[in-house]
């Protein structure tokens, strides 16, 4: 297990004048939800996920050598066209990640990046951008340094992804990702996220993500302003414990291929996230009508037919839709037929696990 200390270079190795990378880093979504944080995106409770397949940021960085003049340089496109809008959050990172990445300031940044899902989907993009930046300045690292070895690579890249987006830790590898330490995962660690250490029972291979566009609107409480409600939250304690509970449970369901321990868990931790948004100070509410209709009609569906799909949710009103592959045609029909009318604008996006971070170029 790795320390900040052993995040921070010694001399590199290597000289670089200029060059590029291109990665992709996909979405995940939390099984075992993390809300409430530490200073430094430290998560307050170990979570779990699957990584997305389908839904990824796409981001090129080209680099150039100039003058260390003591600030940071660097040109952002988005879709190929200037997005002042993303610059502050740019920096933050940065500013974050400087001592870890002695070499930033050494360099002229062009970043130029872009999503496969629509941007105002309601989708969290910030997990996949801040990973797939991540990749990209690991990789700038490993030519000043070549003698870096992968483990290291993509730890260090999950720990300065992490600096950006707390979830983006979790977007760089696949296909089950734990980040947060607990008793169940010898090297489980608040810094980065590590992949699943056991062997991932059958029925979650190839497990589908239908992602239901219920709201896609800009959200009135950003997941940063509610990870700090949950400081002075009157059951934030109790939470905490939960969530290592069901990481536990969770754990044995995904291991023994047990799916209705898998739907208990999974349901029960998206509506406990909610309820730590609607029992805060100020509260708070950011499922909409359809979210809860669409609720209702999978409950509906799945006692009718013996199906195991469930649902999940994540800080919006999104509902993502989880389901074995082998039961992926008969899903498939009842969300047409049944939930696209709670959509906006009928939208949904088919997803399912995947692999993590990929390079492109």
């Amino acid at each position: 297990m790795l320390s900040e200390k052993d995040f921070i270079p010694a001399n590199y190795t290597s000289f670089v004048q200029n060059g590029s990378f291109e990665w992709s880093a996909p979405s995940n979504i939390a099984l075992v939800k993390y809300w409430g944080k530490k200073e430094n995106q430290i998560p307050a409770n170990p979570s779990v996920s699957f990584t997305l397949n389908n839904c990824k940021t796409i981001t090129k960085l080209k680099f150039e050598k100039k003058e260390n003049n003591g600030s940071f340089s660097f040109d952002l496109l988005f879709e190929g066209q200037p997005k002042p809008d993303f610059r502050p959050k740019i920096e933050k990172f940065l500013q974050r990640t400087e001592q870890y990445l002695p070499f930033l300031k050494e360099y002229h940044f062009v970043i130029d990046t872009q999503n496969t899902f629509p941007h105002s989907s309601g989708i969290a993009s910030s997990a996949s951008g801040m990973a797939a930046l991540a990749m990209n300045f690991m990789s700038v690292e490993k030519q000043l340094n070549p003698q870096m070895d992968d483990a290291y690579f993509y730890a260090k890249a999950s720990f300065l992804a992490r600096l950006g987006s707390g979830s983006a830790c979790r977007s760089v590898k696949g296909n089950v990702v734990v980040w947060g330490e607990h008793s169940d995962f010898a090297e489980s660690t608040n810094l980065y996220g590590i992949e699943f250490p056991y062997i991932l029972h059958d029925n979650f291979k190839n497990y589908q993500d239908t992602i239901l566009l219920v709201d896609k609107g800009e959200k009135q409480v950003s997941s940063t302003v509610g990870h700090e409600l949950m400081h002075g939250h009157p059951f934030a304690q109790q939470r905490f414990a939960q969530a290592h509970e069901n990481l536990s449970k969770l754990k044995d369901a995904l291991v023994s291929g047990d799916l209705d321990a898998f739907i208990k868990i999974t349901e029960s931790e998206a509506l406990t996230l909610h309820s730590m948004m609607m029992t805060s100070m100020p509260y708070f509410i950011l499922m909409k009508p359809n979210t809860l209709e669409i609720i209702n009609r999978i409950w509906e569906f799945r006692n009718e037919t013996d199906i195991p799909v469930c649902f999940t949710l994540d800080a919006g009103a999104n509902v993502h839709v989880l389901y074995p592959e082998n039961d992926r045609v008969k899903v498939l029909e009842f969300i047409k037929n049944e939930l696209v009318a709670y959509c906006q604008n009928s939208q949904y996006i088919c997803d399912e696990i995947g692999n993590g971070a990929q390079q492109i170029a």
